[in-house]
């Protein structure tokens, strides 16, 4: 709970923003997570940092390819931001269909995939690569998925 006069840990000034639109195309899912691990080097991360973040966004691309347009072509919107004392922050964004119940989502194996060849762990995976995972979503307005990972010190 935040209180008067404490800082919220995942909030700090932004140093540096890329923005990126992309088709929702299956292709696209490596371009995304190259151009967002591309842009958080100038941060000088760890090799293991840079892969928890390649995976992160594969996982949330991949969300918006797959369940938010469906069977369509949508727009998948990134923004990451680089923030003071190595945080950055992602922002995966989709106009789709949007979750009906996004706790319910969150659970591990939970997945919405009648023929059963998705494993429901999106959310698990990208909860267990970055320090906070923040979900807002709407019935068919989208949904926004902000990655929030904090740069290990290189020694």
């Amino acid at each position: 709970m935040k209180t008067k006069g404490t800082k919220n840990r995942f909030s700090a000034r932004v140093l540096n923003e890329m923005k990126l639109r992309l088709p929702s195309l299956s292709v696209n899912e490596g371009a995304a997570r190259a151009a967002v691990a591309a842009f958080c080097s100038q941060l000088d991360p760890s090799a293991s940092d840079i892969a928890d973040i390649k995976c992160a966004v594969s996982e949330a691309v991949t969300n918006c390819i797959v369940h938010a347009y469906r069977d369509t072509i949508g727009i998948i919107y990134i923004t990451v931001r680089l923030c003071e004392g190595n945080l950055v922050r992602i922002e995966i964004k989709d106009k789709g269909c949007g979750i009906e119940n996004v706790e319910e989502a969150r659970q591990p194996l939970y997945t919405t995939d009648a023929a059963n060849e998705r494993s429901g762990m999106g959310f698990t995976v990208m909860e267990s690569f970055c320090d906070k995972v923040r979900v807002f979503s709407g019935c068919k307005k989208g949904t926004t998925v902000t990655l929030f990972k904090y740069l290990k010190a290189r020694e």
